[in-house]
C-alpha cells in the first residue's frame, strides 16, 4: 500500500505519517515538501519515508511526484493555514492554496489515477455561525471571514465539483481546530506553549502576550484528527463532506488557563494589539455525528494530555535550542 501525503513536514502531515508507519498493512509512505519547508517534524522518520521535493503551484512538479509515488491513497494536508498570515498575504493565500489543489486534481486526470484523496479543509470555512445553529454540521451555511476561509471553501467546492465532473474519489473532511505537539508557533496554543517555556527558561519576562482570549473553539489532538484522515479515506463516500470534531467547545483563556496551570511560573497577561484579527469567528463547535455513523471514530486524547504534550514540546525545544 503506497500513500502521499502532501505538506508532510506540516504537525498534521508528519503526524499523519507516524499514525500510517505503525499500521500493521505495512505503509509505503511517501510526501511532498518545498525547498525551504523546516524538517524538524520528519527528522525522526526520514529513513522510513520517501520524500519529494515538490512545488505543488507548479504543474510538472505535482505530475512528477506522483509519478514517483504511484499512490493508493492521497491525503492533500498542504496549504498556507494560518489565518492571521492570510490578512496580510491574502492574494498569496486565496491564489496558492487553490492552485496547488487543482494541479493535484488535474495531474491525477492526466495520469489516469483515481485512488481516494482526503482534502484537508477547516472549519474556519463557517465563519459567521449564529448560536441558534451551534453546533454546525456540514449543511451549515458557509459565511467565511478571512482570506484563508475563503481559499478553504474555494478548495471544498473544488473538490465537488471534480467528483461531480470527473469522478474523483475526493472525500472531504472539515477539521475544526486540532493541537499537539509540533504545532507552528504562529498558532494560539502554541505560542502560548512555547512563550510559556521560555519564561520557565528564563528567556524572556515573565508576560505572555495575548490576542483575543473570548473566542470559543473546538479543539481535538492532531493525533486523533490525522487517525480520522486515515478512517475517512477509507470508509468515507466520495463526494460528500464530514465535520471532524470533538463537540465540546473551550475559550482561548480556558487554554491558557489550561497550560499555565501545568507551570509553576507567576506571569503577567498583557493584550498585543499586532494579534487582533479585522474581523475574528466568535464560536466554532462542531458536530461530528455523520461522520462517526460512518467511520466510528471517537476522539481518545484528552484535552489536558494534548496540552501537556505541546506544552513539553516546545520545553524539549528550548533545551535543545540552549545547547548542553
Amino acid at each position: 500500500m503506497r500513500v502521499l501525503i502532501t505538506g508532510i513536514t506540516g504537525m498534521a502531515g508528519s503526524h499523519l505519517a507516524d499514525y500510517l508507519l505503525s499500521l500493521p498493512e505495512k505503509a509505503e509512505v511517501y510526501g511532498t515538501f518545498r525547498w525551504r519547508s523546516r524538517m524538524d517534524n520528519v527528522a525522526h522518520i526520514q529513513d522510513d519515508v520517501h520524500l519529494i521535493q515538490c512545488e505543488l503551484t507548479d504543474f510538472s512538479n505535482t505530475v512528477k511526484a506522483l509519478e514517483a509515488s504511484k499512490p493508493d491513497f492521497i491525503f492533500h494536508l498542504a496549504a498556507q493555514s494560518y489565518v492571521v498570515a492570510s490578512w496580510s498575504s491574502p492574494t498569496a493565500t486565496m491564489l496558492e492554496n487553490p492552485r496547488m489543489q487543482i494541479n493535484l486534481f488535474e495531474a491525477m486526470l492526466m495520469l489516469g489515477m483515481n485512488c481516494p484523496i482526503q482534502v484537508a479543509l477547516s472549519s474556519e470555512e463557517y465563519g459567521m455561525v449564529y448560536p441558534e445553529e451551534l453546533p454546525v454540521n456540514e449543511d451549515n451555511p458557509l459565511r467565511p471571514l478571512s482570506p484563508y476561509a475563503v481559499s478553504k471553501v474555494t478548495q471544498d467546492v473544488m473538490a465537488y465539483q471534480y467528483f461531480k465532473s470527473h469522478g474523483l474519489k475526493t472525500i472531504r473532511t472539515r477539521a475544526f481546530n486540532h493541537e499537539g505537539p509540533r504545532r507552528g508557533d504562529v498558532f494560539v496554543t502554541s505560542n502560548f506553549a512555547k512563550q510559556i517555556a521560555l519564561i520557565e527558561a528564563g528567556e524572556r519576562e515573565p508576560v505572555i502576550y495575548v490576542g483575543n482570549l473570548e473566542a470559543k473553539r473546538d479543539w481535538s489532538d492532531a493525533r486523533d484528527v490525522v487517525r480520522a484522515y486515515w478512517l475517512g479515506a477509507n470508509h468515507c463516500t466520495p463526494g460528500e463532506v464530514y465535520v471532524i470534531a470533538s463537540g465540546i467547545c473551550n475559550t482561548v483563556q480556558e487554554m491558557l488557563d489550561m497550560l499555565l496551570g501545568l507551570s509553576s511560573i507567576q506571569v503577567e497577561v498583557r493584550q498585543d494589539p499586532s494579534r487582533m484579527r479585522p474581523s475574528d469567528v466568535m464560536v466554532l463547535q462542531g458536530d461530528p455525528s455523520k461522520f462517526k455513523a460512518q467511520t466510528g471514530w471517537e476522539p481518545e486524547i484528552p484535552l489536558e494530555q494534548t496540552l501537556s504534550d505541546l506544552l513539553n514540546h516546545w520545553r524539549e525545544e528550548v533545551r535543545r535550542l540552549n545547547g548542553p
